[in-house]
């Protein structure tokens, strides 16, 4: 909303832009509006909104997707580590061992390619789309109708930081619980890794599929296999609630500068109707960026709780702060943020295209956002 002043019965009234109409009103019908119902009958729209948003960017983003969950696995952890001792020179600089890094990443992605076809790119996408739009629903859903529940009957109609606080996590554990066994099935057929080019047809795959898949973790694992990881799961809670605190934050800052535009009376120039356009969008991403690397550790947790051993033996992670100390122990605090170059160029693009999409949905269909 942008505030302007007019004369209205010798009393001055404060007009507003919606942002989700761009009618000019009065503030005073917006305030009115806090204490109404709230507009449960266009709820479906948040949901809708948010899996057109993670399916686009789910499928756009689908090769570093593939390319960050094996950086993660100590199976890819291993040869890195062995190629790295060949050149120990390069760990001692951080900048050189920076540009190692991404050159790791981009060689392993060219390896992908080039040994097991540009189909093992997309590998994992069938069951990621299928838990990307139900995860993305939920979220959205839940942090959508929640936060503006909360803040109309706890808060008077007003937003704050905890109101978005507490949407976050209602909306992050709703989400990690339905969606896991998804996920899991996900990361099995990733690390999954086709070895028939390398052994000569010896070596097949261990899963045709995600129902084979789901079948054999039933067999072998019962059900709470599908349910490895949980507890890394909620603790990446921590990051979808940050995540959308900073992108509050950032929307809200982006407001109060419209804000000012409009009462000093300029006209607009070409960055304001750039900021304009993908203010949300870039906030999105920006506020990805900022929890994803305060967060990540959870991810690779998450990932090797999820992985089978090859050789049949027991499982070598059985928990999650086991699991954090024996990477820690084993491969240092590298060995925590193991795949974060892929996971950055792959999340904060989809933050950005997700939030921007759902965004215009929301103001498609006049929803307040």
């Amino acid at each position: 909303m942008a505030p302007n002043q007019s004369l209205r019965d010798g009393q001055p009234t404060v007009l507003v832009q919606s942002r989700e109409t761009g009618d000019v009103i009065p503030e005073s019908s917006i305030r009115s509006k806090k204490v109404q119902a709230l507009p449960f009958a266009k709820s479906w729209v948040h949901l809708m909104a948010g899996a057109v948003g993670g399916m686009t960017a789910a499928t756009v983003t689908a090769p570093l997707d593939v390319l960050k969950t094996r950086l993660q696995s100590d199976f890819y952890q291993a040869q890195i580590r062995a190629a790295r001792a060949a050149a120990p020179q390069q760990a001692r600089n951080p900048l050189r061992s920076a540009i190692y890094h991404l050159k790791d990443t981009l060689q392993i992605l060219g390896s992908v390619y080039r040994i097991e076809g540009p189909r093992a790119l997309f590998k994992g996408l069938g069951p990621n789309l299928v838990g990307v739009i139900p995860a993305r629903s939920i979220n959205f859903f839940v942090y959508g109708n929640g936060k503006k529940a909360m803040a109309q009957y706890w808060n008077h109609g007003q937003e704050a930081a905890w109101v978005h606080l507490a949407a976050g996590v209602a909306a992050g554990v709703a989400t990690s619980t339905a969606t896991n066994p998804i996920w899991m099935v996900k990361t099995r057929l990733q690390l999954d890794k086709n070895m028939s080019a390398k052994s000569g047809g010896q070596q097949a795959r261990q899963y045709r599929n995600s129902v084979d898949c789901i079948r054999q973790i039933l067999r072998d694992e019962g059900i709470r296999g599908l349910y490895k990881g949980m507890s890394a799961s909620y603790l990446g809670v921590v990051e979808s609630t940050m995540q959308w605190m900073l992108y509050e934050q950032m929307k809200t800052g982006l407001a109060r500068r419209n804000e000012r535009i409009m009462l000093s009376g300029r006209e607009k120039n070409a960055w304001d109707g750039v900021v304009d356009w993908f203010g949300n969008s870039g906030a999105a991403g920006s506020a990805k960026l900022v929890a994803a690397v305060l967060a990540y550790p959870h991810e690779v947790a998450r990932t090797r709780l999820r992985q089978v051993p090859t050789d049949g033996s027991r499982p070598k992670y059985t928990g999650l702060m086991q699991c954090f100390k024996l990477v820690f122990k084993e491969e240092g605090m590298m060995g925590l943020y193991g795949g974060l170059t892929p996971h950055l160029m792959r999340t904060v693009p989809s933050a950005a295209i997700m939030f921007g999409m759902y965004e215009a949905i929301l103001r498609l269909f006049h929803t307040p956002a």
